[in-house]
């Protein structure tokens, strides 16, 4: 175990005081939260992110995230630039699948992550949201990847701080770090010195995680977050839904979160898989659940 994560009980037990009082949800339905929050564009189509980033920022939101492919393919017809100015919003962070298993294809990763790190820098971006790649989970053995991990994970942290912005690692369902052990491991054994953590807290519930207490747990290194709910339900959106719709508790987060600086931003996220037409339009899903927001106290641009 690093030695920074050593004193993981500590530093969270301070990180956390300042939200101790925060926790009654009448006290929370009344509050007015001082937080501001982004939201990604998976919402919608990759082809979308126009429409993305207009319905973000009408919607009053403060920050909008894309994949690093999107900002590459956005690139090659001027970028993403001019439409983000236009709707007075800022990118905050671009999410990067990067393969962390295979010790043959690192170096290709590592130039990869460098041009995508300067497509992040030159669309006003600060954050390096890191994917962990795909695995055939029934078949997969962490233990015998777990050195691969750590390996290409510092490697992969000191290159994009040297870029100038922050690594964040997204644990992710269906990858090589999926389950609570292996995001604990994961967490306990890289350089937390250049690599954070930006959990995604419906991911976590979705594996039948408390992800209250992995925010918690790991407190002093959440620099991102990916805020979205699930219940289950909806095979369109992947089981997940609006906020307030199910089993995340949003409140209790945006409890934790609240008044802490961090290099990006709790993003809202809601998953959307595209077969067929959406039963929802993705503008409606992302204003219900900003109206859900607005009734826990969370504010908006006007």
């Amino acid at each position: 175990m690093n030695r920074y994560l050593s004193r993981r009980t500590f530093l969270s037990q301070s990180a956390l005081a300042a939200a101790s009082l925060a926790t009654m949800p009448a006290f929370a339905a009344q509050k007015k939260r001082k937080i501001h929050l982004g939201h990604t564009g998976i919402t919608w189509r990759n082809a979308e992110v126009d429409q993305a980033i207009e319905s973000v920022s009408s919607s009053g939101f403060y920050g909008f995230e894309t994949f690093g492919e999107v900002l590459a393919r956005a690139e090659e017809h001027g970028g993403l630039r001019t439409v983000l100015k236009k709707n007075n919003i800022p990118l905050i962070s671009g999410y990067c699948t990067i393969n962390l298993t295979d010790p043959e294809k690192k170096k290709d990763e590592l130039d990869k992550a460098v041009r995508w790190c300067g497509l992040i820098k030159k669309n006003g971006g600060r954050v390096f949201v890191v994917g962990p790649n795909q695995v055939p989970r029934q078949t997969y053995d962490f233990a015998a990847n777990k050195s691969n991990i750590i390996s290409t994970l510092n490697e992969l942290s000191k290159t994009v701080t040297d870029q100038g912005l922050t690594p964040v690692l997204h644990q992710h369902t269906g990858t090589c770090i999926e389950s609570r052990d292996e995001t604990y491991a994961v967490l306990d054994a890289v350089d937390t010195n250049h690599l954070k953590f930006g959990p995604d807290v419906g991911q976590l519930t979705k594996g039948g995680q408390d992800a209250l207490k992995v925010v918690k747990d790991f407190l002093p290194l959440v620099q991102h977050m990916h805020l979205k709910d699930f219940n289950g339900k909806s095979d369109q959106l992947l089981g997940y839904c609006p906020l307030g719709q199910g089993q995340v508790d949003v409140a209790g987060i945006l409890d934790v979160m609240e008044g802490r600086k961090i290099s990006g931003m709790v993003m809202v996220e809601l998953d959307n898989d595209f077969k067929g037409s959406p039963p929802v339009p993705p503008a409606t899903l992302v204003k219900e659940s900003r109206d859900y927001l607005r009734s826990i106290g969370v504010r908006f641009r006007a």
